[in-house]
């Protein structure tokens, strides 16, 4: 595939096929992820890959463990960020048209907290992918991982996959790394779901808007 067709292309799926991924097309798609470039050449993505039973496994121990733990879902690493405008108005128009095209009416919080939990099951894809990065590297291995995802997401796309970058798992991460085996010396940073998109799902028709090129660009 042309890469701008894949630039053009590739959108956040947010409901999958039960339709198998071979593990060899994974670990290709990753290893085209590798040649990712890095500061200095650190290398320093770390990827677990969750399929059959360990996917179910933890999609059904984090879910139960949300259920009795709401409130614990705060990220692992420490931040006092807030966001601010521009940025919460686009987050929210994103939600606002997602939201829509899901038929969950406004203030409805539990079918809020239903769709948000479906996050947990990778939207049912069947390969879920957690990202992580050893705690005591500098932010400059945070935008490493980001450009190796972005690699990631775009040879998937190629391969006529779909995935959706997750947010959602830098929350309830003890049960993350308790299921995967992940070193405490790590943080799980988000995760990916990679599938086939269900284009019957209108979820899927979603097309996040773009803002125009002189809102970040500029010219001197």
């Amino acid at each position: 595939m042309d890469l701008d067709i894949a630039l053009d292309t590739r959108r956040s799926a947010r409901a999958f096929k039960d339709t198998p991924v071979p593990k060899e097309l994974v670990e290709e798609l990753l290893l085209r992820a590798s040649r990712s470039p890095s500061g200095t050449n650190v290398q320093p993505w770390k990827v677990y890959v969750a399929m059959g039973a360990t996917r179910d496994r933890l999609s059904e121990e984090l879910l139960a463990y949300r259920e009795t733990h709401p409130d614990d879902g705060g990220k692992e690493w420490p931040s006092n960020s807030k966001r601010i405008e521009p940025y919460i108005s686009r987050m929210r128009k994103l939600g606002k048209d997602m939201y829509t095209l899901l038929e969950i009416p406004k203030g409805d919080k539990q079918a809020n907290w239903d769709q948000w939990g479906r996050n947990y099951k990778f939207f049912d894809a069947p390969v879920g992918l957690i990202f992580t990065i050893d705690k005591d590297l500098d932010r400059t291995s945070w935008l490493d991982i980001g450009m190796f995802m972005q690699t990631l997401m775009l040879s998937a796309t190629a391969c006529g996959l779909d995935t959706c970058a997750q947010g959602a798992w830098n929350q309830f991460w003890r049960v993350t790394k308790d299921v995967l085996d992940i070193p405490d010396d790590e943080y799980v940073v988000c995760g990916m779901s990679l599938g086939y998109a269900d284009e019957t799902a209108a979820v899927n028709t979603l097309v996040a808007e773009r803002e125009p090129l002189s809102s970040f660009a500029f010219f001197r």
